[in-house]
């Protein structure tokens, strides 16, 4: 029987050995000695006897023996070999008692290399075995700032919390995300029932991606899983049946396929124009009764934010009185948001709004299971294939709002208050403290956060001197505070100068004339695979600034000749030299940041005085949106 396997195992290592000859690749196993980086830059550790993944062991830890196997450990020395004879006697043991005596291995960056056993692994391999017991010796790199060798030492980190070897990521902060997502507190240590229950439930997993062609894709079992626990919950797929699973994993797969690809997001950044056929001419659709619904995570009259959805909401039965019908779903939390949407879908809902980032996660999941749903998330930099996201590009109005500020302040000390550090925030501030800084270069921009744990706005703009404040966007009904959009302080009272504007009814509107006349399907590029963002500004109509009767004549008039080349994409905001508090962003007088840039800078301006928050400086309340949309600090 043995030599029946070893004949088999032959003819497999063969026909690996052939193909990787043909694709140019070293045909045999790895040598450790071979990739190991020089003495003195590594160290060791031993990790005693553990049970090593089969399929992380990639070869040996000297040349010796390296030459007996092909790359995918099948023998390749001759039937008649001593080899051989030795290799046949282990299968019949593996058969008749199993193979019990560990081996010796090093591992090295989530790889393992044999240093004694080489024979053993070859049999289990070839039976399909899913692990072996084996003494392994970690080679530790030191650290040296390169994207791998970073992951690597998260990963030793998260190995004193819990010592799964078998998982591996390929993005920086996924170690953090999967104890979060498993319900650990940072630093939290893993019990031993909790150890087995997530190799039951991962092994699961893997077990399905990998049939359905994972091993295809350019991220690893690890990378899909964090994926897949954080859309649907790790309670909720460790309670899910093998056929429920499977069913789950296929419907997810061109999330999978999107991450692998790191194709990142499409922005459009103007509504789509096509033009229209002779046939749609003569032959025009019939209009299209569409169902509508809208999220909302308050109320509008608890809500600035809100607030300007819900007139977008009106905006559009206004002006479809006959081919819309609304409805609106109010406060709703990431614990009740799937209960909302099962219920507007039940409803007959064709198309819903989902007006907050942290409903992403759930409107993710109810797209994949009603994929004839259209759904899409307020939220920017959101890379999911299922659902369209949208957001406007407030930088532009901020910007206008920074000049008048610039402007209108005495002493040159003005207050931006910021609400959450997420994309596009950031580039909202910049844009102000540019705008004041072109109207006046000694103008200061003062930071001010209220997400932040123990933050007393009105004190701090009392003790900042600041003559310009830049409050939140707009007042609400049930809220008779003068403390919004751009407020001049006057003997401690405030008086509004301007407004930034949120015209969702805009972008809705124009949404719905594409969906009506099939606009909508000519965004989607299968080829691509690239979630879509709408990113409209003020010159789609989307983003605009109203002015008060307190502003006097000249800023007015000096503000509105700058709004007109932004809207007709004369002028862009962060064009030319720009200068960060570390320094200088970009040198080139005629460059313009691109719009990806501008989404995710994480860097301020040199003339504000403040800094980015870290989660950890932040209120409880924050979390959900931080979680979804918090900016992530580059390297360098």
């Amino acid at each position: 029987m043995g030599k029946e396997d070893y004949s088999k195992a032959f003819k497999l290592g063969k026909k690996d050995y052939q193909a990787r000859m043909l694709r140019g690749v070293k045909p045999i196993l790895q040598v450790l000695d071979d990739i190991l980086p020089e003495r003195g830059s590594y160290s060791e550790a031993s990790l005693g006897l553990v049970q090593i993944p089969i399929d992380q062991i990639v070869g040996t830890k000297t040349v010796a023996r390296s030459s007996s196997f092909a790359g995918n450990f099948m023998p390749i020395l001759r039937e008649t070999s001593e080899f051989a004879a030795k290799w046949a006697m282990l299968s019949d043991v593996h058969v008749e008692e199993g193979i019990r005596e560990p081996i010796k291995a090093y591992e090295y960056m989530h790889k393992f290399y044999v240093a004694e056993g080489n024979k053993r692994v070859s049999v289990m391999k070839y039976f399909g075995a899913v692990s072996i017991v084996g003494n392994v010796t970690r080679i530790v790199p030191k650290r040296n700032g390169e994207k791998e060798n970073k992951i690597y030492h998260e990963f030793l980190d998260f190995y004193q919390l819990a010592p799964i070897n078998y998982l591996w990521f390929t993005q920086e902060g996924n170690y953090a995300k999967l104890q979060e997502a498993v319900g650990k507190e940072p630093g939290e240590a893993w019990a031993e029932e909790e150890l087995l229950r997530f190799s039951s439930v991962f092994s699961r997993f893997s077990s399905e991606y990998q049939a359905k062609g994972g091993g295809k894709l350019q991220i690893s079992a690890g990378d899909a899983f964090l994926s897949f626990i954080t859309l649907y919950g790790y309670e909720a797929i460790a309670e899910k049946t093998t056929s429920e699973l499977q069913a789950l994993v296929a419907k997810s797969w061109e999330e999978f396929v999107l991450l692998g690809e790191n194709s990142g997001i499409e922005l459009k950044t103007k509504p789509i124009q096509k033009k229209k056929s002779l046939l749609d001419i003569l032959h025009p659709a019939a209009p299209r009764k569409l169902n509508i619904a809208f999220i909302y995570e308050k109320t509008p009259g608890t809500s600035a934010w809100t607030y300007a959805h819900e007139l977008g909401r009106l905006h559009l039965n206004q002006m479809f009185p006959e081919e819309v019908h609304t409805v609106c779903y109010e406060n709703g939390t990431r614990e009740n948001v799937d209960a909302l949407l099962e219920d507007a879908i039940q409803a007959g809902c064709d198309l819903i709004f989902t007006t907050s980032p942290p409903f992403v996660q759930a409107s993710v999941k109810a797209a994949i299971a009603n994929p004839k749903i259209q759904i899409l998330n307020c939220s920017l930099n959101t890379s999911h294939r299922y659902i369209r996201t949208y957001y406007s590009r407030m930088y532009e109005a901020k910007f206008l709002m920074g000049a008048i500020a610039g402007a209108m302040a005495e002493n040159n000390r003005l207050m931006y208050v910021a609400n959450y550090p997420i994309y596009g925030s950031i580039a909202n501030i910049n844009a102000f403290a540019l705008g004041a800084r072109m109207i006046n270069p000694r103008s200061e921009v003062h930071l001010e956060w209220t997400s932040k744990k123990e933050v007393d706005i009105e004190e701090r703009i009392r003790e900042v001197g600041a003559s310009c404040v830049s409050g939140k966007d707009m007042t609400i009904p049930e809220e008779t505070s003068r403390f919004f959009g751009l407020y001049h302080m006057d003997a401690g009272r405030p008086r509004n100068l301007a407004m930034p504007l949120w015209h969702w009814g805009s972008f809705y509107e124009q949404l719905i004339w594409a969906i009506m006349d099939g606009r909508w399907k000519y965004d989607d590029d299968t080829s691509a695979k690239k979630a879509i963002n709408y990113w409209w500004g003020m010159a789609e109509g989307v983003v605009d600034v109203v002015f008060s009767k307190y502003l006097p004549i000249g800023p007015k008039r000096l503000v509105e000749l700058l709004k007109s080349t932004i809207s007709s994409e004369v002028f862009n905001p962060f064009s030319g030299i720009l200068y960060s508090q570390a320094g200088v962003v970009s040198d080139d007088p005629y460059r313009i940041l691109s719009p990806e840039e501008i989404m995710t800078m994480d860097w301020l301006a040199e003339n504000v005085i403040g800094s980015i928050p870290g989660k950890e400086e932040l209120k409880e309340q924050a979390e959900p949106v931080i979680q979804q949309q918090g900016i992530k600090k580059k390297e360098g």
